[in-house]
């Protein structure tokens, strides 16, 4: 066991990624880089990073500002619950824990949006507390040096990984273990096309060996993936929209979009304009269809999404038609609201 730490621990000061939130041992530094590289490339989570730094350089400050602010800041990185339990965790540690971030384990994982493995790396990352970090990256390693073929995604499979991986993990080095094992299974024993041929594991490792590379490790569900189709309505009158924010229990909450009406299948323009559900929304206020988009298509990690945009002038005032929490804005200052990717990109394409 010890044979695996060092190896991991000394390949890692030889090839790792100089990274900001590694020249630090600021929990609340550590935490913020934690939640903003979950399901994210590097490269698309550094800049994120550098800009909540700058803003917010304490909890305190990210604790005070508007929710708005903080979702217009994460705009494009995904997964918008990340970023409001971020903001919920921030109130938490500046009103009963003084700023302060806690330092036990058992304290960390009770605040919002932080799990076993976030938990485990910021203590160890802050505190070097010997508590094992478990990501995809470490199941990697794991599975496929050990030969491990129960599934990552069983309740069994978490349980062994984790118990391997605490009675591997180097006790007075923990942050630094910690980190080398993340970083191997990031850049060295990548999910395709690993660097087997260069490996410091290469001799112990078991998929290496019995050419189970691709094999490992084994995962037991398919995630179903359902589609939706989203026909956005544009309203526009002289120099203003409407738009809505998004409450309901669904992708995208806290977020900006534009009126919409979901339909289960791909619908045609007719079918639309004479819908029970158009012709709630626009009443008896008259209206002259400007321009119809084409698709847009926009994959979640469980969804794919098929949108149309309908760019409609209506002849009244916008504040006459009646949606829920929706708010009139000029046109020019759609670009400051807090939106979904696809709906900024729609307004990217179209110069709004």
């Amino acid at each position: 066991m010890k044979v695996f730490s060092d190896k991991i621990i000394r390949w890692y000061h030889q090839n790792k990624r100089d990274l900001p939130w590694r020249n630090t041992q600021n929990p609340y530094f550590i935490w913020l880089s934690e939640i903003i590289m979950q399901q994210t490339r590097v490269e698309q989570g550094m800049p994120y990073y550098l800009a909540f730094v700058k803003a917010f350089p304490a909890v305190k400050y990210l604790a005070k500002a508007p929710n708005d602010r903080i979702m217009k800041m994460w705009q494009g990185l995904g997964y918008y619950s990340r970023a409001r339990n971020l903001h919920t965790t921030a109130k938490i540690i500046q009103e009963k824990h003084n700023g302060v971030f806690p330092k036990s384990f058992d304290e960390v994982i009770k605040l919002k949006g932080i799990g076993e493995y976030t938990a485990a790396a910021i203590v160890s990352f802050a505190y070097n507390q010997p508590h094992a970090v478990v990501d995809g990256n470490v199941y990697r390693v794991l599975a496929r040096v050990f030969g491990i073929k129960t599934p990552i995604d069983s309740s069994k499979g978490k349980k062994d990984f984790l118990k391997l991986a605490n009675e591997l993990i180097d006790k007075k080095n923990a942050g630094i273990y910690n980190q080398a094992i993340m970083e191997f299974g990031a850049i060295q024993c990548k999910p395709l096309n690993p660097n087997c041929s260069n490996c410091v594991l290469q001799a112990m490792c078991y998929a290496f060996e019995t050419k189970q590379i691709n094999e490992l490790p084994i995962k037991e569900k398919k995630t179903k993936v359902r589609n939706r189709y989203f026909n956005y309505v544009v309203l526009k009158n002289k120099n203003e929209t409407l738009i809505k924010k998004r409450t309901e229990k669904d992708i995208w909450v806290n977020l900006f979009d534009f009126p919409l009406i979901e339909t289960a299948k791909k619908i045609s323009l007719d079918d639309f304009f004479n819908s029970a559900e158009w012709e709630k929304m626009i009443g008896k206020n008259k209206y002259v269809v400007k321009k119809v988009s084409g698709e847009y298509k926009h994959i979640l990690s469980h969804q794919k999404i098929f949108a149309c945009f309908y760019e409609v002038e209506v002849s009244a005032s916008l504040s006459k038609i009646k949606i829920n929490n929706g708010l009139v804005v000029p046109i020019k200052s759609l670009s400051k609201q807090a939106v979904p990717r696809l709906i900024d990109k729609f307004l990217e394409e179209n110069q709004l």
